[in-house]
């Protein structure tokens, strides 16, 4: 079936009070797995998804939530992974490889790139109590299989890194770009720089933005007309 098509049936599906029928989780759930393979994206099938498994835990599927999730982090600098994180209650958020897919989700929202792509430290919990975690957090390289099975998901990654990018900097370092982006190959460097317009001088130096160019003055007109002030002119005589 095609993708086009499949989304419309959903569609329908989500429409009405069907849209809380558990019987309907295995189609919503072969959606979502069309979703990571085909490189496509619906927030709204995604979202009921989670919610079904709130009303009926004994449905909860780790795998595909997992995949909710890396698809929520592909459409990043939007708000969809904290409003999926957010319908997951905390014992599931404790189970692998979710709790993994949320400690990478936060090394992306706080712009810890090159973390991101090369290896997750030792992490608190930010719970009450402060309880350490029971193991050192996996590499990337670890998760592999998962990432690989969404498509497209490094490159929307490295798509939200220059957004951050250029909102940030008037000029970066080319190495430190790379690092940024996960240090990938020179030439899939340029490209990026060429999507974007950046231009490298002699010096590895990477011009992005002149911010100053992008402040733009306002002009505020406020019109008074006379009846709205001959009041006040009459109560100071």
């Amino acid at each position: 079936m095609a993708f086009e098509q499949m989304r419309a049936n959903v569609g329908k599906l989500l429409r009405g009070i069907d849209r809380y029928n558990p019987e309907n989780l295995a189609t919503l759930e072969r959606y979502v797995e069309t979703q990571a393979r085909e490189n496509a994206y619906d927030l709204e099938a995604n979202l009921a998804v989670l919610k079904l498994y709130q009303f009926n835990p004994a449905y909860f599927q780790t795998s595909v939530t997992a995949q909710i999730l890396l698809k929520a982090l592909t459409n990043l600098p939007h708000t969809d992974f904290t409003l999926c994180k957010c319908m997951i209650d905390q014992p599931h958020q404790e189970e692998r490889p979710i709790r993994q897919i949320l400690y990478l989700g936060n090394l992306l929202e706080t712009c810890h790139f090159q973390s991101f792509w090369n290896h997750l430290p030792d992490h608190r919990a930010p719970s009450a109590g402060l309880r350490c975690w029971e193991t050192l957090w996996a590499s990337l390289e670890e998760n592999r299989e998962l990432i690989d099975g969404i498509t497209g998901f490094e490159d929307s990654v490295r798509k939200f890194i220059c957004h951050v990018v250029g909102i940030t900097y008037q000029t970066i370092e080319h190495r430190l770009l790379a690092e940024m982006l996960g240090d990938p190959l020179d030439t899939q460097v340029k490209v990026w720089m060429n999507k974007y317009g950046w231009v490298e001088n002699e010096e590895g130096q990477i011009f992005i933005y002149n911010q100053e160019e992008s402040i733009k003055p306002k002009n505020i007109v406020e019109k008074i007309d006379f009846e709205s002030v001959s009041s006040i002119m009459a109560t100071s005589q």
